[in-house]
């Protein structure tokens, strides 16, 4: 199966060297990083391994989401496979042959990989952020009955399974939409425990309070939104 990971970054030129080395290359045919406006070298540290650079000028999560599905969506060789993984090295790149199994062997659509299953270091998430997981995922289930525990953006999904869900969010929305628009389609989904490390650098939506609340706030608009 080809599979093909998107990592949308942003002024990630500490980390994203260590998220490209630590790549199962030999299960990966593309990797396409989507630089989102950086003002610093994380393009030239990318350019620097197997990868296609793309630049989405648009500043947003979902934006470099949606152009990293684009790029695919007009290759002539398309992935059965599509990994998401952030460029900030607090995921562990080499689990993505965990993270992959379930598609590859059982068939199933969608694999969240979950850091509430998974081993977390001390300090890798905050405490909002793992209030917000629950509230999100509680909020999932009682409205949709999807059974999460996470938003984690590290994820797998089939390449159809991701058209088929015609992703819009350009922002903070776009982890959750995905899992939201799953369970209503009723594709079939499962998540795997993945290990968790505080990041390099500074968060851009944790690390400030006006990118936490703003974050919440989008989550939370986006759960009542498809209902």
């Amino acid at each position: 199966m080809k599979i093909a990971v998107i990592i949308p970054a942003v002024n990630e030129e500490q980390s994203i060297g260590k998220v490209l080395s630590d790549i199962p290359w030999d299960h990966v045919n593309e990797v396409i990083v989507v630089d989102n406006g950086s003002d610093d070298n994380t393009i030239n540290e990318a350019r620097k391994h197997r990868t296609t650079v793309l630049e989405e000028p648009k500043s947003g999560y979902g934006h470099a989401c949606l152009r990293g599905i684009n790029y695919l969506r007009n290759s002539q060789e398309k992935p059965d496979i599509v990994v998401f993984i952030d460029g900030d090295y607090s995921d562990y790149p080499e689990e993505m042959v965990t993270l992959i199994k379930p598609i590859k062997e059982a068939g199933v659509d969608m694999v969240i990989g979950s850091r509430a299953l998974g081993e977390r270091a001390s300090g890798s998430m905050t405490p909002q952020q793992i209030f917000g997981n629950w509230l999100a995922t509680s909020l999932m289930r009682w409205l949709y009955g999807a059974s999460f525990t996470d938003l984690g953006p590290f994820r797998a999904i089939k390449f159809d399974s991701l058209v088929a869900l015609n992703m819009v969010d350009t922002t903070y929305g776009w982890t959750v939409e995905m899992q939201i628009k799953a369970a209503k389609q009723n594709l079939s989904y499962t998540e795997v425990p993945v290990s968790y490390r505080k990041r390099i650098g500074k968060s851009k939506i944790s690390g400030t309070i006006k990118g936490t609340i703003g974050a919440g706030y989008k989550i939370l608009t986006t759960i009542a939104k498809y209902r």
